[in-house]
Formats: structure tokens, sequence, C-alpha cells
């Protein structure tokens, strides 16, 4: 009585696993190198799957129920051992329960920038976090890329793993989406619904995983974007930089020459005023000495040549303008390599406008 008592102690006649974690994501079943009695019940409650390998290889597969471990309703591990009594012993194997609900509020980031290129600003450093959910979706294949044989696979050491492969994912189908730079920073619901079918087909395949929703809370760009983004909405805000700079030329005059610039811009337009004066036909000189035609030019001396920073101190405004205005062809100028050279007459033109 007492062989048939310790017989019996080597048999598992139940196999169950109750989750109370809530952040398991699979559980190999203990077996204390017991082996299964034929006619044992395997139970799998909603949410879980359950996996038999045996040597390493995948047997069959239970889902939510309970089940008799019998030779009809096991045949791939029947096949695998390939029993001469066709499964009429106990046998040994490992059960692995893998856990199928959903799993919340999952964080991910970039480590470092992920390097996109936008049509606005040319290749551009991205930054971004978020959170995630996601579920096991093909058992198998989350056992052999992701879990392996670990005997208790929790979701710290999931993080640890694949915050990085996610990211590369997600890196993957920012760059497929193409989506601006200015529209990422400023969309982030969208964002995340529109990345969801480019991620879930890869992870899918990788490591048998779904996600269920992907947001994107933050995205930052390198300071210097950051400031172009700024001038670029300034620029919007002036308007026409041409008429801009004048009123701003003006609103000196007014207050007074606003010092050397403002006395520079009253000078450079005291001037264009006296010689229109003097070149028009019965202009003041002409009429104080008739006989007396006004003097021909003398020949052109060579131009005085100002930089872009000499030109806003003497218009009392900000050397970006005059670097707006030259790029828009308003202001001539010539560029020499990286640096930018203006006359003193082309300044004159474009103040007379």
């Amino acid at each position: 009585m007492a062989i048939i008592d310790f017989l019996k102690k080597q048999f598992i006649d139940i196999i169950e696993w109750t989750d109370d974690s809530r952040d398991t994501l699979s559980y190999r079943f203990p077996d204390e190198d017991k082996e299964i009695k034929n006619g044992a019940q395997l139970i799998v409650r909603e949410s879980q799957a359950a996996q038999f390998v045996y040597l390493g290889e995948f047997g069959d597969s239970f889902g939510p129920g309970k089940h008799a471990l019998t030779t009809d309703n096991i045949p791939i591990l029947t096949n695998l051992k390939s029993w001469k009594y066709a499964f009429e012993s106990p046998f040994k194997a490992d059960v692995y329960y893998v856990v199928t609900r959903v799993f919340t509020g999952n964080k991910w980031g970039t480590a470092n920038p992920v390097m996109m290129r936008d049509n606005d600003f040319g290749i551009v450093r991205l930054r971004a976090y978020g959170t995630f959910d996601f579920r096991v979706v093909d058992v198998k294949k989350f056992l052999k890329e992701v879990a392996g044989t670990d005997n208790h696979f929790r979701l710290d050491e999931f993080n640890d793993t694949m915050r990085s492969r996610i990211v590369s994912v997600f890196s993957d189908a920012l760059a497929s989406a193409k989506i601006p730079a200015l529209d990422v920073a400023s969309r982030y619901g969208e964002l995340g619904e529109a990345l969801l079918p480019l991620i879930n087909p890869a992870i899918g395949e990788k490591y048998g995983l779904a996600m269920t929703t992907f947001i994107v809370e933050n995205v930052s760009v390198p300071p210097e974007v950051e400031q172009a983004i700024d001038k670029r909405s300034s620029m919007a805000a002036v308007g026409n930089l041409n008429d801009y700079v004048k009123y701003q030329m003006g609103q000196g005059m007014a207050q007074g020459g606003g010092g050397m610039g403002g006395a520079g811009a009253e000078l450079a337009m005291g001037m264009a005023m006296a010689q229109q004066m003097m070149n028009q036909p019965g202009g003041i000189m002409a009429q104080a000495n008739p006989g007396i035609q006004a003097p021909a030019p003398a020949a052109a001396a060579a131009p005085e040549l100002l930089t872009p920073a000499q030109v806003a101190q003497m218009l009392n405004v900000a050397e970006a303008d005059v670097m707006a205005s030259l790029d828009a062809g308003d202001l001539k100028g010539r560029r020499i390599g990286t640096q930018w050279r203006i006359t003193r007459s082309a300044v004159d033109n474009f103040l007379k406008g």
C-alpha cells in the first residue's frame, strides 16, 4: 500500500495556474520532475493559453476550459514522443501558461534621437516618448522570441527586452509614414493612430504581439530646430519683409533717429531726396540760377561695400531682417562664399522701393 501511495505522488493529476501578480506574461508549471498522468486534467482560465513543450519542440496548445489529457486530444505531443503504446503510460513535458489579456500603460521612449528626413528642415533628430497597450496573439512565437525558457517572465523583464525593439519599430514606422516634423510635434493623437497599422505587422511577425493602443505623449526637436520654427512663425506674422523694414525705419526717424542707426537711415534718405530734387527739371537749383545747368554726374567711384550687419545697423533693424530681404531678392547683394556684400547704392535703391 505504501508503494502505491508513493507512485501516486510521482504523477500529476491536475495542471492549473492562478495568476495573482497582474504583471506576469508567461509561467512554467512547476512539475518538480513529476510525470503527467494519462487522463490528467488541464485547467486553462480566461485570458490564458497553455502550451506544451517536449524536448525543446512545441507540442499542443490549449485555450480556456477544462481538458482531459489523453491520446485523442493531444495528437501533436503523441507524434513527437512516438510512443509505442500510444500514450498509455505517464509522460514528461513542460507546460507554459501565457497570459493573453491586454497589458496597459507600458512606457516607451527613445534613448537616442531618431534621425528622419523632413521636407521643411532637411535631416532632423527627434526624441519621443509615450505609452502603449499590448497583448500576446501568437503564443509559440512569443515564447520562442521573447520569453524563452524563463520559468516566470514578468513585465519588468519584458520592458528591458522590448523597449529598444519597439523604439526601433517606431523609428522605421515614423520614417515610412513621412510625417513632417511640424505635424509630429503638434498632432500626437493622430500620429499614434497612424503608426499603429505600421507597427503591428512588424511586432506581430517578429514577436507574436499586437498593440491595441500606441500613444505619443511628447516629441521634441533640437534647440536649433525650435529656433528655426520660432523664426518661421515670426516671419509669417510680419508678412511682407520689405514693408516691415521700411516701417521700422520710419518709426525710428519719427522718434528722433534712434541713435547711430537712425541717423544713418535719415542721412541715406535725405541724400536720396536731395539728389532727386537737384536732377529734376525746374528744380530748386535751376530756379535759383537759370543760367546754370546742373553739373554732370562725376565718374562713378568704387562702391562702398557693406556687410549685412552694417546695413542692419544703418537701417536700425535686425540683421536677420536684412538676411531675409537678401534671400527674397528685395535687397540686392553679392554672395561670396558664405558672406554677403552690399553696395550703398543697393541700399538706396532698396529704400526707394
